[in-house]
């Protein structure tokens, strides 16, 4: 009887680590930031459109609302809105944390695979706190914050803000966003990115690849799409 062997596969390429856009990549909270956002315009007269709150998806929280201000003249100042808006996006949050398919999965996977994971989100510090009491303690070895940097995204600070923090390359490391602005920090820090467009169109550039979902998704093919 002949033995046959079988040589194992060698292990597939992984990054050095994982960057994570919050909301409209990891979890569905762009609807809750939208919600926030008519109420307030609604409550003090004014009117808000769905291309309105389109056009502010993924920018820092500050940009934001100075777009509202000056969009419905509302008597308030740019922290107050934004604290506004911070607040009940919370608290739809804390009632219902709905995630992005198959974002989860590849949160748990780095993990087993032992690639440290960074949020990197506009979204201020207080929301960021809402996501890491869900999920396992110490999933997220860095979090950066729009309440902790100076330039938020498109620029690049966030993502080299985060790969600063975790002690790796930004070549090596991979990124992945929903939204244009989020899209171009990243590729503007020289990080890998995956876009998965989700409530805006995301435009094809150069350093950025596309899929339609995160949803059976190995970490793994993430890389080889991104590095293609």
């Amino acid at each position: 009887m002949d033995l046959m062997t079988t040589a194992s596969a060698p292990p597939q390429p992984l990054p050095s680590a994982l960057l994570l856009d919050m909301d409209g990549t990891l979890v569905d909270s762009e609807p809750y930031w939208m919600a926030e956002e008519f109420a307030l315009v609604e409550s003090y007269g004014g009117v808000w459109s769905h291309e309105d709150a389109q056009s502010i998806v993924g920018r820092p929280l500050t940009y934001s609302a100075s777009v509202i201000r000056e969009h419905t003249g509302m008597p308030l100042t740019i922290d107050e809105i934004v604290q506004r808006l911070l607040g009940g996006v919370v608290e739809r949050f804390r009632q219902h944390a709905p995630w992005r398919p198959g974002a989860k999965e590849l949160l748990d996977q780095a993990q087993e695979l032992g690639v440290p994971c960074a949020l990197v989100t506009m979204s201020y510090t207080v929301f960021a706190n809402e996501l890491e009491k869900i999920v396992p303690a110490g999933t997220f070895s860095a979090v950066v914050t729009g309440d902790t940097v100076t330039h938020g995204k498109p620029h690049p600070e966030p993502y080299l803000t985060a790969c600063a923090r975790l002690g790796v390359e930004p070549r090596t490391a991979l990124a992945i966003e929903d939204s244009p602005s989020g899209m171009r920090s990243a590729v503007a820090a020289h990080v890998p990115t995956i876009a998965v467009p989700h409530v805006v169109p995301v435009p094809h550039e150069h350093g950025a690849a596309q899929v339609p979902t995160l949803a059976g998704r190995s970490l793994a093919d993430l890389w080889a799409t991104a590095t293609a």
